[in-house]
């Protein structure tokens, strides 16, 4: 018998067993999912939503449930868009901005709508209007960390329905016309001007105040060496009044003839003096002093 009839006798005789043995391998390929980390699988059963299967080995029943959508669960960032905005104060920017999300409820995501980018950009430029229009543009200038919290909270809120989370919401730039570019340096300038005004007008007031101290302290110290000089001065008298009330008039000329012979050795001193002045009583004054002089010895 040759082999072609053995094996045509065999597949005839066992038909039925090598079909429910095929159906069984195909059901397992089927009805068996590996779904991989990253990923969601949606499944349907005859047109309707059946089960959500997450990563790992999963089972569903074949001929009847299929997957319909492959969802990645990765955190996605949409493309950097820019858009116009008028702020508070009527300045027109250019904003643009960029949104990380991830997908948590795939089942979400895929039955209520269809293009989660474009829903999500559209909805950002709406929020990102709205909020600019209620801030001046030096609120948006300095309060950027806070005007990105408000925009992706309202973000998170408008897209809860879609199954996703708003991971981050950026401001990569905030760009201004050339014209209000212009106005905004020349404010700068101006700005810096007045500063320096302010500063140059503080340091002359300063500047006058320690002066005005520089002459106080002057003046004190010049009243107070003034005091001094007159406390010995008085201090003088009363030592000379003393002598006079004790020695009677001899103490008097003795100090007057002292006194003339101090200034003539002054008028001496000077320098270039060829000439030496002698009031007409000098020699008696001098014969006076050494007499007392000689009587106190």
């Amino acid at each position: 018998m040759q082999p072609e009839d053995v094996f045509s006798e065999f597949i005839g005789s066992n038909v039925v067993l090598l079909l429910i043995a095929a159906f069984i391998i195909v059901s397992i390929f089927l009805g068996v999912r590996i779904v991989p980390q990253s990923e969601k699988f949606v499944v349907e059963r005859f047109g309707r939503l059946q089960s959500v299967l997450g990563p790992g080995i999963n089972f569903i029943i074949p001929f009847l449930d299929r997957v319909r959508h492959r969802i990645s669960i990765l955190e996605r960032q949409l493309p950097t868009h820019s858009q116009d905005a008028i702020t508070r104060d009527n300045v027109l920017v250019q904003v643009e901005t960029s949104v990380f999300y991830r997908i948590l409820e795939p089942e979400k995501t895929v039955y209520r709508i269809r293009d989660i980018d474009a829903a999500i950009s559209t909805t950002v430029a709406g929020i990102v209007r709205s909020e600019i229009g209620m801030m001046d543009l030096d609120d948006v200038q300095s309060n950027r960390q806070q005007l990105i919290q408000r925009i992706k909270q309202q973000v998170e809120d408008a897209v809860d329905n879609w199954g996703i989370e708003v991971t981050r919401a950026e401001i990569l730039d905030v760009n201004l016309d050339q014209q209000t570019r212009s106005a905004m340096l020349q404010q700068l300038n101006a700005e810096r001007a007045r500063r320096a005004q302010v500063t140059e007008a503080e340091g002359r007031k300063r500047a006058v105040e320690l002066q005005a101290d520089a002459d106080l302290y002057a003046a004190e110290q010049t009243a107070k060496a003034r005091r001094i000089q007159a406390d010995a001065e008085a201090y003088a008298t009363q030592v000379v009044a003393t002598a006079i009330a004790e020695n009677g008039l001899e103490a008097a000329q003795y100090q007057v003839a002292l006194k003339q012979v101090e200034a003539l050795a002054k008028v001496g001193d000077g320098q270039g003096s060829q000439t030496i002045l002698l009031p007409a009583d000098a020699v008696d004054a001098f014969k006076n002093a050494f007499s007392m002089l000689k009587g106190r010895g």
